[in-house]
């Protein structure tokens, strides 16, 4: 059985700014969010885990690197996938959702609410499909790495694109990949397989309980 354990990175300066922020947009994390980085830590000290992987981007690296130096385990190996990075999302990089909710409506609601209906053609961006198709086997190839009873793994990545990966996992559709609701910063989100990822199931969604913060409206996407 492997535990798979989905953290999304810290919340930064566009989070905050209610900025879309996708693999090419990259802004600092808050200073206050590597005390909640800590405050992740801490709730995870009685896992003994096997691996890390983590996005390429620097606001994933750098809650993964955090929360690598707070766990009590020597030499936790660490490793960056490009697959685990978040949606491209084109011109809407860096924009506001207000004025992409203005310039964009189609594409700004259909990413919130009905992924089966979005068509980034005119942002240039990435599709669920193509995100599903690039995500999907490095979590395979995660599971197959670490197959053994006990492996718990850390994974760290993007609010989007670990919603719509650990949903699709879940057997979720297009249509009904947003049903759960979002994911917020620094949050934590479990599953297990005990096929060696042929099947997952959900342990925990989306939770926040450890932070001294309660999350709000630019936390969640």
């Amino acid at each position: 059985m492997t535990k798979l354990l989905f953290v999304r990175h810290g919340k930064t300066e566009w989070n905050l700014e209610g900025r879309y922020q996708g693999s090419q947009g990259d802004s600092p994390l808050l200073p206050t969010s590597y005390q909640e980085i800590h405050e992740l830590a801490a709730a995870l000290q009685d896992i003994r885990f096997s691996h890390i992987y983590v996005s390429p981007l620097k606001r994933a690296r750098d809650t993964a690197m955090t929360l690598r130096n707070d766990l009590t385990q020597s030499e936790l190996p660490i490793t960056v996938l490009s697959r685990l990075r978040e949606f491209n999302l084109g011109k809407m990089e860096g924009m506001a959702f207000t004025d992409v909710e203005a310039t964009y409506p189609a594409e700004f609601d259909a990413f919130r609410n009905h992924p089966d209906q979005y068509d980034p053609t005119a942002i240039q961006g990435e599709s669920f499909q193509q995100l599903l198709k690039r995500m999907t086997p490095a979590i395979k190839q995660i599971v197959q790495a670490n197959p053994r009873r006990d492996d718990n793994v850390l994974i760290v990545s993007h609010g989007a694109a670990l919603n719509a990966l650990v949903n699709s996992l879940l057997g979720a559709t297009l249509a009904t990949l947003r049903q759960r609701g979002g994911l917020s910063n620094t949050s934590t989100t479990i599953l297990e397989t005990r096929d060696r990822g042929q099947h997952f199931k959900l342990l925990d969604w989306n939770d926040t309980s450890y932070l001294s913060r309660r999350p709000d409206a630019t936390d969640t996407i």
